[in-house]
């Protein structure tokens, strides 16, 4: 489980580095993209890239600040069609902070990165457990002044309109004026990603700049269709005695402070900023907000203290350890591992609880994908409802709340329920972009991944294990239920009976694989009857109807009056959990859509032969004058997305209840498969096939966990972590370790393990929530631990094979998975039972059936 490739340092060649410090030595201008998107700081509410503070937007540095759910919307003629693009808007930029030898006649500002040469010393350092990004630089000015800066910075956990940076300048050998101008900048553009460059980045427009003290200035501004008003205060203090003269340039607002510097005395500078938008809530004007709390903010330090102190708590709830520690290999992934949970707790975090905001796909952390929320969240959620639920539940509310979007959407394309977009911003209409570029031929292509309906699946299935995981009937009765009602009927309205097959089929989708988007020579775009699509849609129309048998009779009565469902609606749906068309190859494996077995195969040893990297096969077909759609080739999991969402045995159950067999000796046949056909152009597909290798090949699916990992600290596509995390690799990389290592499952009114932990890896520690109860988990080999601290709480029922044991407040129950269980059979649990079916796992984790299935043997 050792990481490999190019990554920030396990271990610094002076000073000794623990798993909560991601270090990185020395400076190096092509990878600088890839530090800064791994070094942004965030809260949630608030996020700024990693950016050096004297840096801008040079094709080296991107200096970028978002707040969640900021978007507006530009024109550009492109491909001979206006096209209307929604982007996360870079804000205003609170970094500035320049310093300058006052007697240098160029008058220029210091380059400690010195673009003539190389610092003597750079060293940039993230501390997971604090929030802290520090800096130090050790450089020289063309006279042979010395310098050495000390930088730390945060963006406030706890006080979501908060940020720091803090400056300290060492003269080394010489004494004289320094001169240090500190901005906030307004005149910034989304122009972070290459590809888009050609088109419009101006987002915002200044309303006002001013400066509101002697120490502080504000400026305003808005984006320009959304009107999104942005209010950025900044209070600049310089120790000792200087000079202060206020600089105001259109877009631009600050200090100029001349102070003295003596040989080897540290002058501090210390910076502290708010950023308010017309969004948040209980205020009355953003301008005057930013101001009220930037004069209520205290100094450097003492925010820093309430900082670290907001995130000692969320790592309380969040931390993933194995112990005892020591090896190098051990330190390694763990520390990749906190750095996930780290950019996904700044990404998603508390703050988000009064938020209208969803979980972008690259986080807040760069522009690609122009900071839409996509069907990633499905990998995601698992980690947040069984640590934070109520973080769960807040951002599902921001599908909920776009659901008559959805509705207008379904309508617009001659159905009836809800059709959740495949991109999502602000107001929940479609966003996926109608063209793209394809760098290596120039050529502008139509894009098709509207037709990726399977999202309004992923929206169900996020809202059906939340549910399973919380029993918050409230929120499924008032809010998800309708919800998953009109996912449900919109996909009944999709399909079409074709009388040759006595089926339903679902013609002209996108499934998971981005590739396959029309058939070789078709006048329309689409593929017919996506496997994972159609199963999923049956396993929605079940879930439909559990979900009304579980609603309190009365609000059951109300959805069906209010959405109108009949009789013969709720039969047509039972009807298609019976009849609806799934694709198999005559060998028994599931076709990943209809007659895709007719495309070619792939010469893969020349391409292999030719490329070093096929993972964008489709960009190298297109520049070759060929097309991806004409071969049996796969982005990333498709089929196997079933086999991640569900265990074995309810695939098996499923297909059946359709009169398709899907005997146990097919499952590793429609791995192989696959495999065989992915280039993993997705960091998702190393995710989801490291868990469906899990119960056959631990080596292969150990492997591919480490891509997973890895997607972010070694750039595995090659330069798109400076264009911003891949969160869901992230947080689905903690959930594998939870969920395939621990065995951990929520069925059947019960939370369960089946342990297959490593022993040579020590112990595994974690914390989760189960419906209403705090839980500790120490996994070691086949033992696992469950324990639950003193104090109110309603008991749990935790199981270990067929042993069911009741777990209250302060109490501690220990199992040895594959002994003879006390009790062979599922009890009853008293009150309405949750589904006993396994909705949220990996293949065979029902281990009635198919023991140790699904979870990585040591």
């Amino acid at each position: 489980m050792g990481l490999s490739g190019r990554g920030p340092a396990s271990e610094s060649s002076r000073r000794p580095v623990d798993a909560w410090t991601v270090v990185f030595e020395g400076f190096d201008p092509g990878d600088e993209g890839r530090r800064e998107a791994l070094c942004t700081l965030g809260n949630g509410y608030l996020a700024t890239r990693g950016a050096a503070p004297e840096s801008s937007a040079d094709g080296v540095h991107y200096p970028g600040t978002y707040s969640a759910g900021v978007y507006n919307r530009l024109d550009d003629e492109l491909a001979g069609r206006t096209v209307t693009t929604e982007s996360m808007v870079n804000l205003p930029n609170w970094l500035p902070t320049r310093i300058a030898v006052n007697d240098d006649r160029a008058g220029e500002w210091l380059d400690p990165l010195g673009r003539a040469g190389r610092p003597a010393e750079h060293r940039v350092a993230l501390d997971l457990r604090r929030g802290l990004l520090t800096r130090l630089v050790r450089f020289a000015d063309a006279e042979g002044r010395r310098f050495t800066l000390r930088q730390r910075r945060f963006v406030h956990m706890g006080r979501r309109h908060v940020a720091g940076l803090q400056t300290v300048v060492i003269a080394e050998n010489w004494s004289g004026r320094l001169r240090v101008r500190s901005e906030v900048d307004a005149t910034v553009t989304n122009a972070g990603v290459a590809r888009y460059r050609q088109m419009a980045g101006r987002h915002l427009q200044v309303d006002e700049q001013r400066e509101v003290d002697a120490e502080t200035v504000l400026l305003t501004a808005r984006t320009t269709r959304s009107g999104i008003l942005v209010a950025t205060a900044a209070r600049t203090r310089v120790d000792g005695r200087h000079d202060r003269t206020l600089v105001d340039d259109r877009g631009r607002i600050g200090h100029d402070v001349v102070v003295d510097l003596v040989e080897g005395a540290p002058v501090t500078i210390e910076k502290i900023i708010t950023m308010v938008t017309s969004r948040d809530v209980a205020i009355a004007h953003p301008a005057g907000a930013a101001v009220d709390l930037i004069r209520d903010a205290g100094g450097f330090d003492e925010l820093l203290a309430s900082h670290e102190l907001a995130w000692a708590q969320l790592w309380r709830r969040f931390d993933v350890e194995p112990a005892p520690r020591g090896s190098v290999t051990i330190d390694d992934t763990l520390r990749t591992l906190r750095l996930g949970l780290f950019h996904l707790l700044q990404t998603v975090s508390p703050h988000d609880l009064d938020l209208d905001a969803g979980i972008p796909a690259r986080g807040l952390h760069g522009e690609a994908y122009r900071g839409h929320v996509f069907w990633d969240e499905l990998f995601v959620f698992p980690v947040l409802t069984l640590r934070m639920p109520v973080l769960a539940r807040a951002l599902l509310h921001y599908r909920v709340r776009r659901l008559d979007s959805a509705r207008r959407s379904a309508r617009a394309a001659g159905f009836r329920g809800a059709m959740f977009p495949w991109q999502s911003g602000s107001d929940g209409r479609e966003e996926a972009q109608t063209v793209h570029l394809n760098p290596l031929s120039g050529r502008w292509l139509p894009d098709h991944s509207h037709l990726q309906r399977h999202v309004g699946l992923a929206v169900a299935y996020d809202i059906w294990t939340y549910y399973q995981s919380t029993a918050d009937l409230e929120f499924l009765a008032e809010h998800g239920a309708e919800t998953m009602l009109e996912i449900a009927r919109f996909f009944a309205d999709l399909t079409s009976y074709d009388p040759l097959l006595d089926r339903f089929r679902i013609r002209g989708v996108v499934g998971p694989d981005e590739y396959s988007t029309r058939y070789p020579g078709a006048d329309e775009p689409g593929v017919d009857d996506n496997a994972y699509t159609n199963v999923m849609a049956v396993w929605l129309f079940r879930r439909a109807h559990e979900v009304l048998e579980t609603l309190p009779s009365t609000r059951r009565l109300e959805l069906v009056e209010r959405l109108g469902l009949t009789p013969a609606e709720l039969l047509h749906w039972s009807t298609l959990t019976r009849r609806m068309y799934v694709p198999f190859l005559p060998s028994g494996i599931i076709e990943q859509f209809h007659d895709q077995h007719r495309l070619d195969e792939l010469d893969w040893a020349e391409y292999r032969r030719r490329y070093d990297d096929l993972q964008r096969l489709d960009r190298i077909l297109e520049a070759e004058g060929r097309s991806v759609d004409e071969v049996q080739v796969s982005k990333q999991a498709d089929v196997l997305m079933l086999f991640y969402l569900m265990s074995a045995d309810e695939l098996r159950e499923l297909l059946g209840g359709l009169g398709y067999p899907l005997p146990p000796a097919v499952i590793p046949l429609t791995i192989d498969h696959y495999l065989a056909r992915t280039v993993h152009g997705s960091t998702l597909s190393a995710l989801v096939h490291a868990w469906v290798l899990a119960r056959a090949n631990r080596e292969a699916a150990l492997d591919h966990f480490e891509r997973a990992l890895r997607s972010d600290v070694a750039d595995i596509q090659g330069g798109t972590t400076a264009e911003g995390v891949h969160l869901a690799a992230m947080a689905g990389s903690v959930d594998l370790l939870q969920r395939c290592f621990a065995g951990l499952e929520t069925r059947h009114d019960a939370l369960w393990f089946n342990p297959h932990w490593p022993e040579r890896f020590g112990a595994l520690e974690f914390a989760v929530q189960y419906r209403g109860l705090s839980v500790q988990v120490r996994v070691s080999g086949r033992e696992v631990r469950v324990s639950a601290p003193a104090g109110p709480g309603t008991a749990i029922r935790v199981a270990c094979g067929g042993d069911f044991r009741t777990l209250g407040p302060g109490d501690s129950v220990v199992f040895l998975a594959g002994t003879t269980p006390r009790s062979a059979s599922v009890p009853e649990s008293p009150g309405r039972a949750v589904s006993g079916r396994r909705t949220d796992g990996h293949p065979g984790a029902d281990t009635s059936s198919d023991p140790g299935t699904g979870v990585l043997r040591p």
